[in-house]
C-alpha cells in the first residue's frame, strides 16, 4: 500500500514522501504533514489509515531542506532533536514543499490535507495560502497559530485541541475563534498534546477516534 517517492516544489528542489494509495479508485486526496519527529512510523501509518479510507495519501518530508530522511521517536532527547529541526526550517519552503505534495496528491482528485503538532501549525498556514490546491484542511492541536492570525482560511478549516494541552493555552484557541469564526474548532475534554499517536504516552483513544470520524465526515464532503 504504501512507498517512498520523491516530489519536486516550485523552486527546483526535490525531496521525499511517503505515499499510500487505495485498493481501489481514489476518492480524493489528503496530504499528511508530520509532527516534528519526520516521517516516522506513526506518520506512515496515518497515511496507511487514509488510504483504507479511500484516499491516495502523501506524506512529504519537509525536513529533507534541513536533513534528510528524519525520523524519530518521542523520547526526551528526540523531542530536543524534533524542536532543533524544526527551528532551522522557513515556513515558506514548508509551504511550497506541501505544495507539492497537493499536486502529488491531486492525482486522486479533490485534496485535503490534515496534520498534528507543528503540523497542525502548517495545515493551518497552508489553508490560507494554498486556497487553489486544497479543498479542505484538518489540523490537530497545532501550536504558534497566533501570530498567523492575519492570513485568513481560504477554504473550510477544522481544528482539533486537548483541553489539557500544557503548550497551547485555551486563551490561543479562543483568539483563533474570535479571529476567524467561520473556522470550526473543538475540543477534547481530557485530551493532551499529541491525543492522536499511539506511540505517545499522551495518547487519547476516546478523543483520537472521534477527531478522525470528524475529520473523515469532513473530507467525505469536500472531497469524496
Amino acid at each position: 500500500m504504501g512507498e517512498n517517492i520523491r516530489l519536486t516544489a516550485a523552486d527546483g528542489f526535490e525531496f521525499g514522501a511517503y505515499r499510500a494509495r487505495p485498493d481501489a479508485a481514489p476518492r480524493g486526496g489528503v496530504v499528511v504533514i508530520q509532527e516534528i519527529f519526520g516521517v516516522n512510523r506513526h506518520i506512515r501509518g496515518v497515511c496507511d489509515r487514509y488510504a483504507e479510507a479511500g484516499y491516495l495519501a502523501v506524506a512529504p518530508a519537509i525536513y529533507d531542506r534541513i536533513e534528510p530522511d528524519v525520523q524519530i521517536g518521542y523520547t526526551p532527547e528526540d523531542v530536543t532533536r524534533g524542536r532543533e529541526i524544526r527551528a532551522e526550517c522557513d515556513m515558506a519552503n514548508v509551504i511550497a514543499d506541501a505544495d507539492a505534495a497537493a499536486e502529488s496528491a491531486a492525482e486522486g482528485g479533490k485534496v485535503g490535507i490534515v496534520g498534528y503538532c507543528w503540523g497542525g501549525q502548517i495545515v493551518y498556514v497552508a489553508s490560507c495560502r494554498l486556497g487553489g490546491k486544497l479543498a479542505c484542511a484538518s489540523g490537530y492541536y497545532g501550536g504558534g497559530i497566533v501570530p498567523f492570525l492575519g492570513e485568513t482560511p481560504a477554504v473550510p478549516l477544522t481544528m482539533h485541541f486537548g483541553t489539557e494541552d500544557a503548550s497551547i493555552p485555551l486563551t490561543d484557541v479562543e483568539q483563533i475563534g474570535k479571529a476567524h469564526p467561520e473556522v470550526t474548532i473543538h475540543l477534547y475534554e481530557g485530551a493532551d498534546h499529541g491525543f492522536n499517536c499511539e506511540m505517545r504516552a499522551q495518547y487519547n483513544a476516546e478523543a483520537a477516534v472521534l477527531a478522525l470520524e470528524r475529520t473523515l465526515a469532513q473530507f467525505a464532503e469536500h472531497l469524496g
